[in-house]
């Protein structure tokens, strides 16, 4: 390397053109950025992310538009890093097992664009819809499912679930539609009330809009806000 390594020198470019599938960890503050880059040159990736990378605008439209989703892998969001010997003093006990020499790293999640089984896995619906236990938003004209597994089986109006639910995200069963962001609100919504989503006056973390695919229809015609 005569260019330090960042991936946007011309000699990390001319690397990464070369390249089939890139498999890699790269800085989360700049995650946005590298995956553009990636897509730029049209490569087959697999990477590590946070989760909250999914809300991001540039993620998000390309999740959405199911040209990335998540990979499969790190059990509840925990990933494991092998570390050097001389580096171990900046890590807490509580992170750092001497018996392993490997650092556990919470909330990291695989992003890829590579198809694999467990993304055509149908999610296994037990509930069904009750209004009382499934409020729509104050502001959006959604229901709200605080739990994946609580997805109830027989709505196909417009829910608004964790961004957790992507680990169980299935496009033949679901169409993403939208998020509770500025630029996520389907159109035709009122994009001048509050982002937060709100039930009974409390404010919800983001959420995914999602909506059940019928079967033998067409995905939901819904388009998102740039």
């Amino acid at each position: 390397m005569k260019q330090y390594g960042d991936f946007r020198s011309e000699e990390c470019i001319e690397l990464l053109q070369e390249a089939d599938i890139v498999v890699t960890n790269p800085p989360f503050s700049l995650f946005r950025e590298y995956v553009a880059q990636l897509v730029k040159y049209n490569k087959k990736f697999i990477i590590i992310g946070n989760p909250n990378a999914i809300i991001c605008k540039e993620i998000f439209l390309l999740i959405k538009n199911n040209k990335i989703w998540l990979g499969h892998g790190f059990k509840n969001g925990n990933a494991f890093f092998k570390v050097p010997s001389d580096n171990i003093a900046i890590y807490s006990k509580s992170i750092y097992n001497e018996n392993t020499s490997l650092v556990k790293f919470r909330n990291c999640n695989w992003f890829t664009n590579l198809d694999h089984p467990k993304l055509h896995e149908n999610l296994d619906l037990v509930s069904r819809y009750n209004p009382e236990y499934y409020p729509k938003y104050d502001n959006y004209d959604a229901i709200n499912v605080d739990k994946t597994l609580d997805i109830p089986e027989d709505y196909y109006g417009i829910m608004g679930v964790p961004i957790s639910f992507l680990d169980k995200y299935c496009p033949e069963q679901f169409a993403i539609v939208g998020c509770t962001a500025v630029y996520g609100i389907p159109k035709g919504w009122n994009k001048n009330t509050n982002m937060n989503p709100i039930v009974n006056g409390k404010c919800k973390y983001k959420r995914l809009l999602i909506r059940k695919i019928k079967e033998n229809s067409s995905i939901p015609e819904f388009t998102v806000c740039n």
